[in-house]
């Protein structure tokens, strides 16, 4: 590892899983920037909060010009740091095009890490409308690697506290759980702090470099039917289930209107046709609980605990 401390740029970094990121960029020691629309009288509350947040914890908030991305800015922004860790939300994905434009010219960064954070979408055929959803995250990909841009590809599988959240609606008291499928395909839930502090260990990890690197720790890999049974020792209820067929998602895929065809579409992927543990790990894979055997992440076990006593961040653009 160096021994001065690589300056790391977020990109979305106040979004839901770029203040992970950004906090655990901190707590690890490195001189940290966000890159973040104006704050001004239309700036919702919680994001003003969370920038003051930012501010009392030393980073660094580049503050962008009015409208979309914005090219010499982001070049001088870029020139300011070794890595770019972009956590932009779906909608923006192609927006990174222009972060990539940047980051050629600056010709300085040692790290780029896109906006991934999810399935392996080079390994994976979906039905179409998460295709077409990932199919912007592998242009993306293709452009990193066509301009000879130094990375790491991440692939985090779901975010726990959403994915938990979601799936058992704990604050909601119900007494009836949809399970996808069967409820038997397995699936990896991460808690996010540790996807944030797995993304800024790789990012700064000569070993990673050019690679893809997967989170799938073992205490973290189970089956919806396991996750539900966990959650009832844990509350000491009995939840009725309420089974989807894979015929019901594939359906509602072809007759929801655009964008709610992609929620079921990655409900299917993932807890029915088992994207996430649906190909091992190749010679040039790597794993990042085996990179890092000395951080203790939380497991799923642990992450249920946290809905027990207090809620977890707000997960509304999460999904993806």
């Amino acid at each position: 590892m160096e021994s001065k401390k690589n300056r790391i740029l977020v990109f979305g970094g106040t979004g839901y899983i770029g203040r992970y990121m950004v906090k655990a960029s901190i707590s690890l020691g490195y001189p940290t920037l966000v890159y973040t629309r104006p704050l001004n009288s239309q700036t919702p509350p919680s994001k003003t909060q969370l920038c003051e947040e930012f501010n009392s914890m030393g980073v660094t908030l580049i503050q962008q010009l009015q409208g979309e991305l914005e090219h010499d800015q982001i070049v001088r922004a870029i020139k300011q740091v070794d890595i770019v860790i972009c956590t932009l939300a779906y909608p923006q994905v192609l927006e990174q095009l222009k972060i990539i434009d940047a980051i050629k010219v600056a010709g300085n960064i040692k790290r780029f890490l896109p906006s991934d954070f999810g399935v392996e979408e080079d390994r994976i055929k979906p039905l179409p409308p998460f295709q077409a959803f990932l199919d912007k995250k592998r242009k993306i990909r293709r452009e990193i690697e066509a301009n000879g841009i130094p990375f790491t590809f991440v692939s985090a599988s779901c975010f726990g506290a959403y994915f938990a959240n979601y799936l058992l609606r704990p604050y909601a008291k119900v007494k009836d759980i949809a399970v996808y499928g069967n409820g038997e395909t397995k699936a990896v839930l991460n808690y996010e702090e540790d996807v944030a502090m797995y993304t800024i260990k790789v990012a700064n990890d000569p070993r990673t470099c050019n690679r893809i690197v997967v989170y799938r720790p073992s205490k973290n890999i189970m089956t919806q039917n396991e996750l539900i049974s966990l959650w009832e020792h844990k509350t000491g209820q009995n939840f009725h289930k309420t089974f989807v067929s894979e015929e019901e998602l594939v359906k509602l895929s072809q007759t929801l209107s655009p964008p709610e065809n992609i929620p079921v579409s990655i409900l299917h992927s993932i807890f029915v046709k088992g994207d996430l543990m649906n190909f091992e790990l190749g010679e040039y894979d790597l794993e990042a609980s085996q990179l890092y055997p000395d951080y203790n992440y939380k497991s799923v076990d642990q992450l249920l605990d946290i809905f027990l006593v207090d809620p977890p961040a707000p997960a509304s653009a999460a999904f993806a």
